[in-house]
């Protein structure tokens, strides 16, 4: 998700768009590279298959993990607590097998293509009932396309998955830059205004000029300077992080006078706000600051983890009770499916590095007047009340209260995904 503050400009140096051709990617000219300069605008199908070395030295890592002293108090106030961590590397030393998870993501259709001198790569699942509407789904941090898994056929598929064959959509999922099997930026300026122009060209390369756009966390910003930019191609977006919050609310949290006559949801939702800027952004600090400094989570997949799950107070416990057996939207797989991806592609410090080249404010509204589908979530870092949304998003076609569900919906709550993404999106597809 976005820092809790714009970071000063930078310079950003564009690249030419590349004109030669170039052969399909493989992993070993991948991972870790941006794209060759004389790469043209192909689409490129793409495969992962990490070495059994590799996966043998993660492990190894693993097993090997210098333990810190318990925390000190009974609760994860101080952080992720040890026996969390003890238990999760137990389980992905002892149980956990990449290998069905790189089997799944193999067998969808992911392709690589060029764009602003960088490698995008992005899984594209294209529906067989006509009319289908194409949508670009965009994660954020710490997730990956792991998080959109639960959500493609359901949404490519839908008379198997309890919906109507009208209610189908093209699916395209990017991994944003820096992160997953996209390549890592070597210049600056991928921040969000410029992936939000890149996704425009993929989903035009792709031959689709008018779409929708669905985002959370990071997908949130992207997904509004989307709707903001290119509003010529964008029918419509769905948020579940929504950039809504009111100035005086913002005041509030500052330290200024909570204003009068706030709701039950308004007050729940500053109440929210209050707590994760005052003791959940210290990922977010850092990585905004400091990106690079982050050597110890390239090296070290526990460290790694404890990051990754140390990103907000409920999801946080959602996880923890996950590895104590209680069942949740998310498993254990699900869980470190997603660590692993980061620690295949070593992405740790590049995708931090986002944090640093954002210029956008945290929350703030961003002047979006397309028609806007929002979710709102009990355990988002704040859940957005009806009021808020309808004044940030003048054009707000669609609300749901959901009873249940955090900060990584789709992934968490794949079924409330997506049917606020269908029932949302009915009145933008003529």
């Amino acid at each position: 998700m976005p820092p809790p503050s714009p970071t000063p400009s930078q310079t950003v140096t564009q690249t030419p768009e590349p004109t030669s051709s170039s052969a399909p990617i493989a992993r070993s000219a991948f991972i870790g590279a941006t794209a060759d300069p004389s790469a043209d605008a192909s689409i490129r199908p793409f495969k992962f298959h990490a070495t059994d070395e590799q996966l043998a030295d993660l492990k190894r890592r693993v097993k090997s993990t210098r333990w810190p002293s318990r925390e000190l108090v009974p609760n994860p106030t101080q952080g992720v607590q040890l026996a969390t961590m003890q238990k999760l590397a137990d389980y992905w030393a002892n149980q956990y097998d990449w290998r069905k998870i790189e089997a799944r993501l193999n067998a969808l259709p992911m392709f690589v293509t060029t764009i602003d001198g960088l490698d995008i790569h992005f899984i594209h699942a294209k529906s067989k009932n006509p009319g289908a509407l194409p949508i670009i789904v965009t994660h954020g941090w710490p997730g990956s396309i792991i998080e959109q898994l639960k959500i493609i056929d359901p949404l490519v598929n839908p008379t198997a998955h309890g919906g109507k064959a009208e209610d189908s959509f093209d699916v395209v999922i990017p991994s944003l830059p820096g992160y997953g099997f996209s390549g890592k930026p070597t210049e600056l300026g991928w921040e969000p205004v410029r992936i939000a122009k890149a996704w425009t060209m993929l989903m035009q390369r792709l031959g689709y000029d008018q779409f929708v756009a669905s985002g959370g966390d990071w997908g949130d910003p992207v997904t509004e300077q989307l709707a903001v930019n290119h509003s010529d191609h964008v029918r419509g977006i769905h948020l579940n992080m929504p950039s809504a919050v009111p100035e005086e609310i913002f005041a509030a949290v500052n330290g200024g006078p909570a204003p009068s006559g706030l709701s039950a949801d308004e007050q729940k939702a500053l109440e929210q706000l209050k707590f994760f800027f005052g003791k959940g952004l210290g990922y977010a600090n850092e990585m905004t600051l400091r990106p690079q400094t982050l050597y110890a989570l390239e090296d070290s997949p526990i460290g790694l983890a404890a990051w990754i799950l140390d990103h907000d107070d409920e999801s946080l416990k959602m996880i923890s009770r996950v590895f104590d057996g209680v069942s949740e939207g998310l498993s254990c797989d699900d869980v470190l499916d997603n660590i692993t991806l980061y620690w295949l592609t070593e992405t740790a410090v590049s995708s931090a590095r986002l944090y640093w080249e954002n210029k956008l404010a945290f929350f703030k509204p961003q002047g979006v007047t397309v028609p806007v589908v929002i979710s709102s979530n009990p355990t988002e870092l704040y859940q957005v009340p009806e009021t808020w949304a309808k004044a940030a998003f003048p054009n707000m076609i669609y609300y749901k209260r959901h009873p249940k569900g955090g900060h990584f919906m789709a992934w968490e709550q794949p079924e409330f995904w997506t049917d606020d993404v269908r029932n949302g999106f009915r009145s933008v597809r003529h």
